[in-house]
């Protein structure tokens, strides 16, 4: 049994400037776990992903990772340590087919010549469409084509596909309509269920509470309380993001 959280983050603190935009949060996530971080614009809820994704270094404290600091120099250190991140422009490739998407940056190649190993990641990526029943005609359909749910469901999948350890969300349905948004959550349990932990970052919170097993409220960068959500009730996560409390 783990006897160490698989992420924490540990005191961190990010300053821009002058302006302090997270003091000393600190928040544990282990496999399996949805815990959602809440709290009005400028909270720092972005700033906090950011930095655990490697896009900002920490101005003080430290990630931790089954235990072991790590120093994410950018974006590509988080992935190689087994951490995705989905923000809200998705960061896909518009003109490039899902299976291109799929493997982006990490491509298949085979041969002397290192020749684009299409068919192998074509088939790769259809297996795990279908594996989470994210339905695209072909996963060689051009991405521009798709609907922005079809385009979320890519996004995941391919979290799900590289990432080993913790996946990062940024209001991940904060612009589709009803059904597309109830699909893109089941996504998010299938990948739950697979063992990723995840930390999710939402303004509904609706939908923090169907998704979440436990919510962190920011206020003004600081760490206001962090409750198990089937302990909680809208109203508490309320006054915590406004301070009526």
């Amino acid at each position: 049994m783990r006897t160490t959280p698989l992420v924490r983050i540990e005191r961190v603190r990010k300053e821009f400037g002058g302006i302090v935009a997270v003091e000393e949060l600190t928040l544990d996530v282990d496999s399996g776990e949805v815990v959602a971080l809440v709290g009005d614009n400028g909270a720092g809820k972005s700033t906090v992903v950011k930095c655990i994704a490697g896009v900002y270094p920490p101005t003080s404290g430290q990630i931790v990772l089954e235990g072991e600091p790590v120093n994410f120099a950018s974006p590509l250190d988080a992935r190689s340590q087994g951490i995705e991140a989905i923000f809200q422009d998705l960061a896909l490739a518009n003109a490039q087919p899902v299976y291109m998407n799929m493997f982006l940056g990490r491509e298949l190649v085979k041969g002397p010549l290192r020749r684009l190993d299409r068919e192998t990641m074509a088939a790769e990526t259809q297996t795990l469409l279908d594996e989470l029943d994210v339905r695209i005609d072909s996963p060689r359909k051009t991405i521009r084509h798709l609907s922005g749910g079809q385009r979320q469901g890519v996004a995941i999948a391919r979290a799900v596909r590289w990432a080993q350890r913790l996946v990062l969300m940024d209001e991940p349905t904060a612009a589709l309509g009803v059904a597309e948004t109830r699909r893109v959550e089941e996504l998010i349990r299938r990948m739950r269920d697979r063992g990723r932990a995840i930390l999710i970052v939402s303004h509904s919170l609706d939908q923090v509470f169907r998704l979440s097993d436990r919510i962190c409220v920011l206020r003004h960068g600081k760490q206001v309380g962090i409750r198990r959500t089937s302990e909680t009730t809208g109203d508490e996560i309320v006054a915590m993001i406004t301070g009526l409390r």
